[in-house]
């Protein structure tokens, strides 16, 4: 089995990093189904992806894949694509570290920059992303995200 099979067979949705902007006063009591960890302490600037976490065999060690890639967003525009492996963020190595830690590297201020290591089929490559505000990507139907090209 190849790799993108296994992580299409394998992965496990854990979180989204588009901003899933609950509001009180329209759903009070309703949290978002993507939430990890407290959201409203995280930096409002997003990329628009979703992650998943992934393993070629079990006991193998888990590896971030890019799960969805907004239409509309600047990971989209930067050439991210769904499959995807996140290896590095600014520099710093993915290997080790929690699903919330990646999130909180990825995340940051809106206007800035973000350099991600990416393996994908291409082979790797460094992806320079201004980061926006969660908010100002548009909230499509169920599904518009992405997924694989067809």
């Amino acid at each position: 089995m190849n790799r993108r099979t296994a992580y299409l067979a394998g992965c496990v949705m854990v979180g989204v990093l588009c901003s899933m902007e609950v509001r009180a006063a329209e759903s009070p009591a309703t949290p978002s189904p993507y939430a990890h960890g407290d959201e409203a302490a995280l930096p409002n600037g997003v990329i628009g992806v979703s992650l998943q976490v992934g393993a070629e065999r079990i006991g193998d060690p888990a590896v971030l894949y890019v799960g969805m890639v907004h239409p509309e967003g600047p990971a989209h525009q930067a050439g991210l694509a769904h499959g995807d492996e996140i290896v590095a963020v600014d520099g710093t190595a993915t290997t080790g570290k929690s699903y919330e830690q990646v999130v909180k590297m990825i995340r940051g201020t809106v206007g800035t920059v973000v350099k991600l290591g990416v393996k994908g089929e291409g082979g790797m490559r460094e992806l320079s992303i201004t980061r926006v505000a969660g908010d100002k990507l548009p909230k499509g139907p169920a599904g518009s995200h992405g997924g694989p090209s067809k």
